[in-house]
């Protein structure tokens, strides 16, 4: 039976890519599991990642090096549209960056460049709904769901909101805004479920692109293949994949040598504690990269819930 507890993965895994600004990055596992309605979930956690430059891989720097500390809170409602399950959610994260690397100017020269720095990234802000396979349901009826093949769509939004300063290459937050829909499909056999997405990350403009310049980015698309086993006492294990490719930049006209094609896989652990309380252990590692992916991930979050008839 589907775990309607760990419904809240969905978010936080989103998490890998919402603070480094590439969206298409993303592990989501269980991002299409129905839940009953009414529910409400509360979540607090940390991730911590190293490696290639995570912030933004399209920023002309090289030999990059960076070490990412992020808190976040999050809240997830599930809800009833149209006879569907569907979810609405937020991230609110709090980042803290230390980067090396070398700037590259338009003539090819080259220099060392260091940058700290601490506070607000972009939240992320989504809605998703299962539009086969998950009707909406009572708590109490819920008992009587079994998944076969849910098919549904999620929409996420990340708002330039997070601190930016336009004198620095590297930064925190994006100045711009992502806007990301995406499809996806999930099939139960026995206990096993196996899951697959498309999705495709869209850019706005960013107007004040280190000292005043104009940067744009074409869309980076991506898909994902998921593998999760159910183990007794709700405990699952998820293995994921994801290749994204795209994104090539542009500042003030000129084209960037800069297009993505790029594989990372990680995994998210479920360890429930009682019935409104439990922990997830994710991580996430670049495996063929091209452009600016090459970096670990490592997260834990505490997942509390209510509502619904709990």
């Amino acid at each position: 039976m589907v775990r309607f507890h760990d419904i809240a993965t969905i978010v936080v895994i989103i998490l890998f890519s919402v603070t480094s600004g590439v969206h298409a990055q993303s592990l989501e596992p269980r991002a299409y599991a129905n839940a009953p309605i009414g529910l409400n979930f509360l979540l607090v956690g940390y991730q911590n990642s190293t490696g290639g430059l995570v912030f933004d891989p399209a920023v002309p720097v090289e030999d990059a090096e960076t070490d990412v500390d992020i808190g976040f809170l999050g809240y997830i409602h599930t809800l009833d549209v149209a006879g569907n399950s569907s979810k609405v959610g937020m991230i609110l994260p709090y980042s803290s960056l230390a980067a090396t690397g070398f700037a590259v100017d338009p003539n090819g020269s080259k220099e060392f460049r260091t940058r700290d720095s601490q506070g607000l990234a972009d939240p992320l802000f989504f809605f998703s709904m299962n539009f086969f396979g998950a009707p909406a349901t009572s708590l109490k009826d819920f008992k009587n769901y079994k998944q076969d093949t849910i098919v549904g769509f999620t929409i996420t939004v990340v708002p330039p909101l997070g601190i930016y300063d336009s004198d620095k290459l590297i930064n925190i937050g994006t100045n711009r805004w992502t806007i990301k829909p995406g499809i996806g499909v999930s099939k139960a056999v026995g206990k096993w479920t196996l899951e697959a997405s498309a999705d495709v990350a869209l850019y706005t403009d960013n107007n004040d692109f280190f000292n005043g310049q104009t940067r744009e980015q074409d869309p980076i698309y991506s898909s994902q293949l998921h593998v999760t086993y159910n183990f007794p006492r709700n405990i699952w294990l998820a293995i994921s994949a994801t290749y994204f490719t795209g994104g090539e930049t542009a500042v003030d006209g000129v084209t960037n040598d800069d297009h993505q094609s790029n594989t990372r896989t990680g995994f998210t652990l479920a360890l429930p504690i009682n019935r409104k309380h439990s922990l997830k252990l994710y991580g996430s590692s670049g495996v063929s990269t091209r452009t600016g992916s090459n970096y670990d991930a490592f997260g834990i979050f505490w997942q509390y819930r209510w509502g619904g008839g709990i």
